[in-house]
């Protein structure tokens, strides 16, 4: 008999990482067709360049270093098609590029590959992109297809842009490739949900958390949860399996943490959004929570009894 060590995601089910990471390719599918509607032919250019470039990078690296070669297992597309989706489509085709190789090469390869990255590769690369070229990847533009009018830059919701709720929520207002549609996220989120792919924890306590702290503080709460990219980031970077808890108190403890995180940075900040580095917070902390919040393990007794 023989004893297979691998690392994390440790998943016991009949799915493999090819068919987990399958389910999120469909389940983003929705997402990532909205956003090259709503904004065109850029789009489509920078989901594409981010999708093939970690694909490349993944490869290259792999083949470089002698390992395996697992682009067939999906995750490189994953990460690629999430980095171009948090991007703004006025992004020029260097930009997904660069993104892509941090998220792959930096976050991913160099901390051991799948399951060893301790933040999400694709919300590293973004805040590394943003601190970098801050005008570049805050350029939003409206989208096209409901007026039929050419491009034009403007504010975000969360920067001043005003919208109704029904706007914010089929995707008519300026932000990144994959955040404006939540009608499609929400199809998404639907779908993992059926598949078995995540739980419900995650994403819903952490839009919970934003949507009862930012009325406590005196915002709109719908409007919080419908703007900006918090409703992406609950549903498909926050339920990462590598970077979030194990246990379902420390998701319950990590999606609140996110949430909490996010209202302190959008009211407190010099900075209108906050999603991309209140996931990477509670990406640190995961490993604690896992450590000191762990499941009651049935059939052990007590130490003092056992010592009795």
């Amino acid at each position: 008999m023989s004893l297979y060590m691998s690392t994390a995601p440790h998943v016991r089910s009949p799915q493999n990482t090819r068919s987990l990471m399958g389910d999120v390719l469909i389940a983003l599918a929705p997402t990532t067709i909205a956003g090259i509607y709503f904004f065109g032919v850029s789009a489509a250019i920078v989901v594409a360049l981010a999708t093939a470039s970690a694909i490349l990078f993944e490869y290259l690296w792999q083949k470089l270093t002698h390992k395996t070669i697992r682009i067939g297992d999906l995750s490189a597309a994953v990460t690629g098609l999430l980095v171009g989706l948090n991007l703004p489509p006025t992004a020029p085709w260097w930009l997904p590029i660069i993104g892509s190789g941090l998220a792959i090469i930096l976050v991913k390869q160099l901390f051991g590959g799948i399951g060893d990255n301790f933040v999400n590769p694709a919300l590293a690369a973004r805040g590394i992109l943003l601190a970098s070229w801050p005008v570049r990847m805050t350029a939003f533009v409206l989208p096209t297809c409901f007026s039929g009018a050419d491009a034009t830059t403007s504010a975000t919701v969360l920067a001043g842009y005003e919208a109704s709720y029904m706007d914010m929520f089929l995707g008519n207002i300026p932000g990144c490739i994959g955040e404006v549609c939540k009608a499609a996220i929400l199809l998404g989120f639907l779908y993992m949900l059926v598949r078995g792919v995540i739980t419900w924890r995650i994403p819903v306590t952490f839009l919970a958390v934003v949507f009862v702290f930012s009325a406590i503080l005196g915002n709109d709460p719908l409007q919080a949860i419908l703007c900006g990219g918090v409703m992406l980031g609950a549903v498909f970077m926050a339920t990462d399996y590598t970077t979030s808890p194990m246990s379902a108190k420390g998701q319950f403890i990590y999606a609140a943490g996110c949430g909490i995180i996010v209202v302190i940075i959008r009211n407190f900040c010099n900075y209108p959004e906050g999603v991309t580095y209140a996931i990477l917070v509670m990406n640190i902390v995961t490993p604690l929570l896992d450590k000191y919040v762990k499941p009651r393990l049935y059939g052990r007794l007590k130490e003092e009894k056992a010592n009795g």
